[in-house]
This record gives C-alpha cells, sequence and structure tokens, in this order.
C-alpha cells in the first residue's frame, strides 16, 4: 500500500501478486452482485459498495490488472468537500 497527495487530491494505491482479474472481468467488478464465486459463497456486493462510497466522497477507483501478476487498486479523494456541500 502506498499513499500520497497530487495536488488537492489524496491517492491511495493497493497492490498484490496474487492472481490478477481476467480481463472480462474488470468491466463488470464494481456491478452490484457480480461474482466469480459459486452460489452461497459470496454475495458481489463488496467492491460496488466500495465504489460508492467513494463515488459519494467524490473520489475515483481505477484497476490495473494482469492475469498472474497481481492487481492495483488506486482510490483517489479530494482533500476537502467541494464548495456546493
Amino acid at each position: 500500500m502506498t499513499t500520497g497527495c497530487v495536488d488537492d487530491t489524496i491517492v491511495i494505491s493497493i497492490a498484490d501478486n496474487g492472481c490478477g482479474i481476467a480481463e472480462e472481468h474488470l468491466t463488470k467488478i464494481f456491478d452490484p452482485f457480480f461474482t466469480t464465486k459459486e452460489v452461497g459463497e459470496g454475495t458481489g456486493l463488496g467492491m460496488s459498495i466500495v465504489y460508492e462510497i467513494i463515488k459519494n466522497h467524490h473520489g475515483t477507483i481505477d484497476i490495473d490488472s494482469q492475469v498472474g501478476r497481481g492487481t492495483i487498486f488506486t482510490i483517489t479523494l479530494p482533500l476537502s468537500a467541494p464548495e456546493s456541500e
């Protein structure tokens, strides 16, 4: 995990060297109820909840993944709320 600031934004990157995420799953990973697990093994809500929390805080989450090499999730959040709030 690494953290830093770029301009008025906090950047958090979380990396692993696991199996990676298949390319066909990357476009669906934030969809509610999407899962690659067997029935009864998970709800498929975790990443959609993460996405909504970050979005509600005016941030973004990006994924860089290569099968067999690992995944990096990069979260950006503003240091302060937009002035309209």
